[in-house]
């Protein structure tokens, strides 16, 4: 079976001798979730010198027929989810933006047209999502000491975005949740955020030069919807980093014109929309003892329309 393997020099030495024919069939329960033939874990592994590496196993068991044929017709390129995500934390990486390890990553090939891929990215320890950091620094800090925070943390959140948005690069899940600060970051107002903030989930990582507007706009809606109903977040902290993104260093590239921030605007208002009328769609079970209940699920910041 053709295989397109990439690792780090140590992950052998965690991982052990023939990893390769045992990565789809290891057992990771740790924080497991599974949905239409993928899988994502947390799994724990200790090399024999007594080192640990955490790291979030994605598997990818059943790919579609179409993506395996085109993967033997042109094996050069990478037509899995595991390889492109592999491929596209590196390319996050040499635009400077801090990402989690790939310690390991690949797509086994055939027979036929049979396709799967996995990808091991290490654990982002002592780290969480800004979705909910920001709540959990609005709890701890001052008032006064939480504006400071919230300023440091937008313009160093614009220039992340800004680094991919002037080489055409667009994440196309530009959530909050995608941001990670440490835990640490939220008792403390840091004197600089500059390599503080991480970004993860580079899955749908793509490059646009000619749709550019309208892929900028789209991560701009994301990341706006993302932050209503946020505590802690106000339109004077979206104003702001509004006039970071823009107002920094483009290196020669086109700054997104004006009617980009009402694209992204609209978009983000969509987005909300949809997903308020999709959660109030969402029938919840009668309380115990009977009656009817009215309280409506609620969906995360991450679900799409």
């Amino acid at each position: 079976m053709p295989r397109v393997i990439h690792h780090d020099p140590d992950w052998p030495v965690f991982v052990g001798d023939g990893w390769q024919d045992r990565i789809f069939a290891e057992p990771v329960t740790d924080r497991f979730h599974a949905k239409q033939g993928r899988s994502i874990g947390r799994w724990t592994l200790t090399a024999p010198d007594g080192r640990t590496l955490v790291v979030y196993l994605k598997r990818h068991f059943k790919l579609s027929w179409l993506d395996g044929l085109l993967a033997r017709l042109w094996p050069w390129r990478a037509w899995s989810p595991g390889l492109q995500e592999w491929e596209h934390l590196r390319t996050a990486a040499a635009a400077g933006v801090p990402v989690p390890r790939a310690a390991a990553g690949g797509e086994f090939r055939g027979p036929g047209t049979k396709l799967q891929s996995f990808l091991a990215v290490e654990e982002l320890a002592g780290q969480m999502a800004l979705h909910e950091a920001i709540p959990l620094a609005f709890e701890r800090l001052s008032p006064s000491v939480f504006h400071r925070w919230k300023r440091g943390l937008i313009a160093e959140m614009a220039r992340l975005t800004r680094l991919l948005h002037r080489r055409r690069l667009f994440h196309q899940d530009l959530y909050l949740c995608h941001f990670y600060i440490a835990e640490s970051d939220t008792q403390v107002s840091p004197g600089d955020w500059a390599g503080r903030v991480a970004m993860i989930d580079f899955h749908r990582l793509a490059r646009s030069r000619w749709r550019w507007p309208w892929a900028t706009a789209k991560d701009l809606g994301q990341l706006l919807y993302s932050t209503f109903e946020v505590p802690g977040v106000a339109d004077a902290d979206r104003a702001r980093f509004w006039a970071h993104y823009r107002r920094g260093d483009w290196a020669g590239a086109t700054v997104p014109p004006l009617w980009v921030k009402r694209l992204a605007r609209w978009k983000g208002r969509r987005y909300h929309g949809h997903n308020a009328k999709k959660a109030a769609s969402i029938p919840l079970p009668p309380p115990a003892g009977g009656g009817g209940n009215k309280q409506k699920a609620e969906l995360g910041k991450g679900d799409k329309p």
